[in-house]
């Protein structure tokens, strides 16, 4: 999967890849993310052929703390 520039085009701005066995704890992994940061949540997953276990990805910004659990899911 491709990384747009438009992701990375400040600094704190990060893109996270994260890969598990299976596409629940993949899922739970990425969205854990909000809770530290601004963050995107967990993609859709992928697989790669070839490679084990399931990928899903995040993109977060570092600069800002997660929005307050009533204004829903953190968004980039």
């Amino acid at each position: 999967m491709k990384i747009s520039e438009e992701h990375l085009s400040e600094p704190g701005l990060v893109v996270i890849d994260i890969t598990a066995a299976d596409e629940a704890t993949a899922t739970e992994a990425a969205a854990a993310l909000g809770g530290l940061w601004l963050s995107s949540g967990p993609s859709a997953p992928w697989r790669t052929p070839g490679e084990a276990g399931v990928t899903v990805r995040a993109y977060a910004d570092l600069r800002h703390a997660p929005l307050p659990a009533a204004a829903g899911p953190g968004t980039c």
